[in-house]
């Protein structure tokens, strides 16, 4: 926004306007060259009739000052000094022209809002000489303020003729009592009037800047509370240059010389150049991987590396369509992946307060139906496994030649190479060093701005009604089915079976022999009474740290594993209806508490080819659904222990039993049905296992492909995912070309092992889950800072396996601007009470001392992160949620002050200016280099 009140004194001159009063009121003879009030009017007004800006009322109040003031670069009046009041009124139909307002009339003083009828219009013009009449002599001052007399005003309006007027603007109106008494104070240099701005807006914003001398009027009169209050929000205005809406906090920034800045980055010239170069190469390659399988890529890193560098500006185009850029989600019709709603599912209307939605739960708990579809026609399409990535085909005649309709544009061969380019990033010195440099500048910035505007982002939050961190809406990113509940929830769940259903046959033995409940626990010496958490034992405890064998073993009630299969499993004697009913009431806790919501994580091992068929049976015939919950499909790195056992002969079938049924399903709905309409509910797919485990193969482009991979070592991590990846992707470009909904990747990545797994998930992944080991690498977190990576750390979890509490990174990742996001990951193993997201968020609170609108920051990045369809996401943080900056927030939804959100998205587009910017700098050099030596 521009603003008339900006008032820019030179007290090193002494030259005085030729508009302006000494103290006494005597006019001062000019003795420099000023722009007389006409001609800077008229400045103003071309520029405003270029800009082809339609039916706006902006009015300018002038006051009286001693010191010469400038005009603003755009060519508005900033404080002009002069002895007039002009009001510029931009009227369709009227003839250009100066009209000299009179003083004896009086009106109200408003900024028109033409989304009126033509009869208010004309009541509200009147006269043009009517207009703010209310600020000139012919009124009383308010003596409550100030005893000082008003000055005397000529009002002086120029008419300009625009196009018809844009039924989406409006201004206005303010409240005649409160700015009808402008109050008039004195300083040293003279008497002197404050205006009260230039106020114009843009869709969305707030749209009244004021000066700190118009502060002290507003909190003499009371208006501080809320000084927007007297201004629509509903404005659309046409420009040609965007404006940049600037939020009103103190800034941090730095001066020194640009072209020498080694005094903040710490390197030389030439290591600066090649690390930014390398960096925004590194940016460019995750780029095309997650472009190459419609994953969802941060916008304001596009736009950088496309070449349109700063903070984003918020303008609307001439048909009133605002012309903002999405913030981290697109539509996956531009190619960036975002879940939607399933192609015919009608969720309906998001329910009211009188229809019983109230304001929370997702908005449609009674009437989210993802099984209730209809699939689409079948296509026919031929399958083909090659070198493991899935090859589809139009007909069995274009498979002969070789025209694949659907398939990858990568092979490992050339990942592999892209790999080694950022795995030489992060071992690159220079980097590294420039990289931990600009880390911990970030941190102490971000540390800066909370000491300086903490209180007014707790205002912010304040000022918001009905919203706080208890019902803002938070999204357990990172959780596993089998553990989804705490282990008090699991014993009564037993205690009650075992009580009320003793002769349900729940369990085949070896020899064949069918077991009742009751059976299975007599062979076990035990019954409902004897039963306790500490005989359960699935509780973590310190013989876990470190060892993840014995964590695993947790999963076994009472270590048995047989009960495992009874309660845990979805493929057992019973077909997973315990373990159904086990899901529905964690779902039940969630509908009640309204505002969390979970992704669980549910498994398919691909050592046969049945499983998928066997877990969306399961789904549906026991209508596992929730509009709380939304599943992941987690793939075990496990071949090696199905190899041993001849379950598989190659790696390739690992995939083929996985990827091949969801692909068929997709193309051929009919085929499976219950697996298509299973899939409507699936958001992504994750990679879980031991991390710690070592690589015994080296990934490199001479591992074999999957269908020879016939070695009984596992593959290495980074083989595991980048077949995973390639299969998402054939499966993204079906079902996006389909109208189905689309998947993420977001793996178990950085917990333990190589930071080798973090530059495989940095290429391929949309998010990761843990991501401990970004601490040890600068440069990786540096990039994952850069292109926004999401993260969802679960620090119960990693205290009782890998690192103690007090030395988890969160803190330290949230202060420098990853989006990072608490998940729980096992409630059954780490936490103790029914709610266990807000247990992870009541310990991270207490421990590393966040503030509330820290932690509503985190929830609001655990709905980005998140799966959830967009239409719940609008209803979830606000309809412009998809907007860079703080277009994109809603406080009213997300209860994040836009002070943060401004905050968060100039400081990365600072980051990301510096590193594209001197990038593009090398290549001119080398450019240069190359022209010169030719």
């Amino acid at each position: 926004m521009h603003s008339a009140s900006t008032m820019n004194k030179d007290k090193s001159s002494g030259s005085k306007s030729p508009y302006s009063n000494d103290v006494k009121g005597n006019a001062l003879a000019p003795d420099q060259a000023f722009k007389t009030p006409s001609q800077i009017f008229e400045n103003f007004a071309e520029k405003v009739a270029q800009a082809e800006l339609a039916d706006v009322n902006i009015a300018f109040q002038a006051h009286i000052a001693t010191d010469d003031e400038e005009d603003s670069e755009d060519g508005s009046i900033a404080g002009t000094s002069c002895k007039d009041n002009y009001h510029i009124d931009i009227d369709p139909g009227s003839t250009s022209g100066m009209k000299t307002n009179g003083n004896s009339s009086s009106g109200p003083s408003h900024l028109y809002n033409h989304n009126t009828t033509e009869q208010t219009y004309n009541t509200y013009h009147n006269s043009t000489e009517q207009t703010f009449n209310s600020h000139n002599g012919s009124e009383q001052p308010d003596t409550s303020l100030n005893n000082k007399n008003r000055p005397q005003f000529d009002l002086p309006t120029l008419h300009l003729p625009l196009v018809p007027p844009d039924p989406n603007f409006s201004l206005g109106p303010f409240n005649d009592d409160e700015f009808s008494n402008n109050a008039i104070e004195e300083d040293d240099e003279g008497l002197q009037v404050s205006p009260y701005a230039l106020s114009y807006g843009v869709q969305g914003l707030d749209m009244c800047e004021t000066t700190i001398q118009d502060m002290k009027w507003m909190r003499r009169a009371n208006w501080q509370n809320n000084p927007t209050s007297h201004l629509s929000r509903t404005t659309s205005i046409d420009l040609t240059e965007q404006l940049e809406e600037k939020v009103k906090f103190m800034r941090l920034s730095i001066e020194g010389e640009r072209d020498s800045p080694h005094h903040f980055i710490g390197v030389g010239d030439v290591e600066l150049l090649d690390a930014c170069t390398l960096l925004a190469q590194s940016l460019k390659l995750r780029e095309k991987y997650m472009e190459m399988s419609h994953q969802r890529f941060h916008v304001t890193t596009k736009r950088h590396l496309q070449g349109s560098y700063g903070p984003v500006r918020a303008c609307s185009s001439s048909k009133g369509t605002p012309r903002v850029v999405q913030h981290h989600y697109a539509s996956s019709h531009d190619g960036n992946c975002q879940h939607e709603l399933p192609y015919n599912l009608d969720y309906g209307k998001l329910r009211t307060a009188d229809e019983g939605g109230g304001d929370g739960g997702s908005g449609y708990a009674d009437i989210y139906e993802p099984f209730n579809c209809t699939p689409p026609d079948d296509l026919n399409y031929t399958l083909k496994l090659h070198h493991g990535v899935v090859k589809v085909y139009k007909s069995e005649a274009h498979e002969l030649k070789n025209e694949p309709l659907y398939e990858v544009k990568s092979n490992m061969k050339s990942f592999v190479k892209d790999y080694n380019v950022v795995l030489s990033l992060a071992a690159h010195g220079p980097v590294k060093t420039f990289c931990f440099k600009r880390l911990c500048y970030l941190e102490s910035k971000f540390n800066l701005h909370i000491l300086l505007n903490e209180q007014n982002e707790t205002a912010a939050q304040k000022a918001v009604p009905h919203r706080d961190f208890y019902n803002v809406r938070k999204v357990d990113t990172h959780i596993h089915g089998t553990s989804s509940f705490n282990q008090k929830h699991l014993l009564r769940f037993i205690k009650k079976k075992l009580k009320k259903y003793p002769h349900d046959k729940v369990y085949q033995a070896p020899d064949g022999h069918i077991m009742t409940l009751e059976e299975v626990f007599e062979s076990l010496n035990l019954n409902a009474y004897d039963l306790s958490t500490d005989s359960l034992d699935v509780h973590a405890d310190k013989n876990t740290f470190h060892r993840f064998d014995k964590f695993n073993q947790k999963y076994n009630p009472l270590g048995k594993s047989m009960l495992r299969d009874i309660f845990l499993k979805t493929n057992n004697y019973i077909k997973g209806r315990y373990f159904a009913e086990l899901i529905k009431e964690v779902a039940a806790d969630l509908e009640e508490s309204k505002y969390q919501n979970t992704e669980p994580r549910l498994s398919i091992y691909g050592n046969c080819r049945g499983e998928c068929d066997r877990l969306a049976d399961w789904a549906i015939n026991n209508n596992v659904v929730s509009p709380n919950i939304r599943f992941l499909i987690q793939i075990p790195r496990l071949y090696d222990v199905y190899k041993a056992k001849n379950m598989v002969s190659n790696f390739e079938e690992i995939i083929a039993n996985t990827f091949l049924p969801i692909i068929e399903a997709s193309v051929n709905p009919s085929s499976n049905p219950n697996l298509h309409k299973f899939l409507n509910m699936v958001v992504g797919f994750d990679s879980v296992d031991d991390e710690s485990k070592a690589d015994l193969t080296m990934f490199n482009s001479e591992c074999p492909t999957p269908d020879q991979w016939t070695s009984p070592k596992n593959p290495p991590y980074s083989y595991y995912l980048y077949f995973m990846y390639a299969n998402i992707a054939v499966v993204n470009m079906i079902r996006r070309d389909r109208g189905l909904n689309i998947f993420s990747f977001r793996p178990h990545s950085g917990e333990a092992g190589s930071i080798n797994h973090l530059v495989t998930s940095f290429l391929l992944a949309e998010g990761i889950n843990h991501g401990l080991l970004l601490r040890k690498a600068p440069a990786l977190q540096y990039l994952f800072y850069l292109s926004q990576v999401t993260v969802a750390m679960s620090p119960l979890s990693n205290n009782s396996l890998f690192l103690d509490y007090h030395r988890n990174p969160l803190p330290v990742f949230f202060s420098r601007g990853i989006p990072v996001s608490l998940s729980t990951d096992d409630p059954m193993q780490f936490h103790y009470t029914k709610e266990p997201l807000m247990e992870e968020y009541s310990i991270a609170s207490q421990v590393w001392k966040m503030t509330p609108c820290d932690m509503c920051e985190l929830a609001m990045n655990s709905v980005l992160t998140s799966g959830f369809e967009r239409k719940v996401k609008e209803h979830w943080l606000g309809k412009n949620f998809e907007r860079e900056g703080t277009a994109g927030n809603d406080i009213r939804q997300s209860n994040v002050p836009n002070i943060r959100i401004a905050f968060r998205h100039e400081t990365l587009c600072d980051e990301l200016t510096m590193v594209c910017e001197t990038a593009q700098a090398a290549v001119r050099s080398r450019q240069t280099s190359a022209d010169n030596s030719t």
